[in-house]
């Protein structure tokens, strides 16, 4: 190579070789100090968009447990609910019982049926004062199957849902995998039978016959009762499974993610100590072609 005043080849290279090993340590520092390995589109455009739309699903899929948790809380104060309707129905048999008995007198029987009358409008109250968040629980608004009774299909198009209480907890929008309703029955006093059509009132019992006949239909409105907590216990049963399994599938897409995003440390802090080496090396060897060109002086001034 000729010995040369206007251009220095060897500082121009170490220069490149400078510029190339400083951006590569700029990269390992940024990685490093943030724990990403992909922190920019340029660093992998395929992962990172791969990622995005992970964290995406891992979000989606933290709310849909809350969701679900949201939905349980619902189930269990409809389930308290009727816990406390249950024991006003125990009670109602148990004046039904006693007013079918031949030992009282008609003013007394009028005495039982008060309290029976009091009972059912109790049951009504509870009922219709039941709710979640605003969400009437056992007044009928919830109940109704949509796969059985099309007229009580769910609808969402309005600022207030009507019918069956969609629970969604998925990361789309597909009826087998990210949501389902749930119906729960009314558990007013005339939905458990307790309604005459005949004298459009509530059945009494100040009668001896009256009461008799009114213990066959207690015992049914219990049947109705205890089916809707069933079904309520089932549906949390579910709710608790799909809990679960949410939870382990963000735990699994979080790790896959991880595994794309995150730097490994000893690999990385690896490359950084050869770049930083390399950064020495370019910087010395930069000052040294820097100093090349004084060779020409010397052989000018020694002429």
């Amino acid at each position: 190579m000729s010995l040369v005043i206007n251009h220095n080849l060897m500082a121009m290279n170490a220069a490149r070789n400078l510029g190339e090993s400083y951006g590569r340590l700029s990269t390992s520092t940024r990685r490093l100090s943030s724990g990403l390995r992909v922190g920019t589109a340029a660093d992998d455009a395929a992962g990172l968009a791969i990622r995005e739309l992970m964290r995406a699903d891992i979000a989606t899929m933290q709310q849909g447990i809350r969701n679900a948790n949201d939905a349980i809380s619902l189930i269990q104060t409809a389930d308290g609910a009727l816990q406390v309707i249950d024991e006003k129905l125990i009670r109602l048999k148990e004046l039904a019982e006693q007013a079918a008995t031949g030992t009282y007198n008609s003013d007394q029987r009028v005495l039982i049926d008060s309290e029976f009358q009091a009972m059912m409008s109790e049951i009504t109250r509870i009922a219709n004062a039941t709710d979640f968040n605003g969400v009437k629980l056992l007044d009928g608004n919830l109940s109704g199957d949509p796969t059985l009774h099309p007229g009580a299909t769910h609808n969402g198009d309005g600022v207030v849902s009507t019918g069956p209480l969609k629970i969604h907890f998925g990361t789309g929008n597909d009826s087998a995998e990210d949501y389902y309703f749930i119906n729960i029955g009314a558990a007013t006093a005339s939905a458990l039978g307790f309604w005459n059509p005949l004298t459009g009132a509530n059945y009494r019992i100040d009668t001896q016959s009256l009461a008799q006949n009114m213990l066959s239909v207690i015992n049914l409105a219990i049947i109705s009762k205890d089916t809707i907590r069933g079904q309520l216990g089932a549906l949390q049963n579910r709710l608790q499974n799909t809990i679960t399994n949410l939870s382990i599938q963000a735990e699994n897409l979080q790790a896959s993610e991880s595994r794309i995003s995150d730097v490994d440390v000893a690999t990385e802090m690896t490359e950084f100590v050869r770049n930083q080496i390399l950064t020495q090396g370019a910087v010395a060897m930069l000052a040294q072609a820097n100093s090349l060109p004084r060779l020409a002086m010397q052989l000018i001034g020694g002429g």
